[in-house]
């Protein structure tokens, strides 16, 4: 008689070892996806419901605490379903907010969730190594929601291809691609903040591109000398 294990299929058990893997690679599917899909309601919802729901469980999947529960029940939720309202009136503003006052605070958390995964002992798994990009694209995603609230809080906060003057807001993808760059510190200058609010969200997010980065590298330095 086969075992329960046995009957499940390899690349399911392999997810299962690697769900920082199967969520870092859920994130760059939908950068990859979203260009094409941007034009129908449909496909922004199932795009945006998706992605969170991996999010959420690859992450309950590495650290499995009651405040993870809570916070997929008061943030994930709510943030899911203002997905869908986004999706379907990406122009009203008080749907722009309230989805930023839900997803901002949900990825912020689900990267410090990550972080402390990363952190938890003394040695780096296959896993931990996924963990370290998955975590860097979550925080771009948090950063890119904090952005869509700011030009609707102060019209005219960010300048790019689709509004060269400011006079219209920036597609949230276009917004998610200032979120990388900042964060990335590569600055390719096509989509930018002109308000002094706006700047002073793009310079946080600088703060902590270099101060994740800084972390990251002086872990694995450090653990490298340490087996040394």
């Amino acid at each position: 008689m086969q075992s329960t294990t046995s009957r499940i299929p390899a690349s399911l058990q392999a997810a299962g070892r690697h769900p920082s893997a199967v969520l870092l690679a859920a994130q760059l599917l939908v950068v990859l996806a979203y260009p094409s899909l941007q034009g129908s309601t449909v496909g922004r919802s199932v795009i945006g419901v998706v992605q969170m729901l991996v999010v959420l469980v690859a992450v309950w999947a590495v650290r499995r605490t009651p405040v993870l529960a809570w916070v997929g029940a008061c943030l994930g939720v709510p943030a899911m379903l203002l997905t869908v309202a986004e999706a379907i009136s990406p122009d009203t503003e008080w749907i722009v907010l309230a989805s930023a006052a839900f997803h901002v605070p949900f990825y912020f958390f689900v990267s410090y969730a990550m972080l402390r995964y990363l952190f938890h002992d003394d040695e780096v798994t296959r896993d931990e190594i996924f963990a370290t990009g998955a975590a860097f694209t979550v925080v771009a995603w948090g950063f890119a929601y904090l952005y869509a609230a700011a030009q609707v809080l102060w019209p005219g906060s960010f300048i790019g291809f689709s509004s060269p003057d400011g006079a219209d807001a920036l597609p949230w993808f276009e917004l998610l691609y200032l979120s990388f760059t900042t964060l990335t510190s590569v600055g390719l200058s096509d989509v930018y903040p002109v308000m002094d609010q706006a700047r002073s969200f793009v310079m946080v997010e600088q703060v902590a591109g270099v101060f994740y980065i800084a972390l990251v590298v002086a872990r694995m330095v450090g653990l490298a000398a340490r087996k040394r």
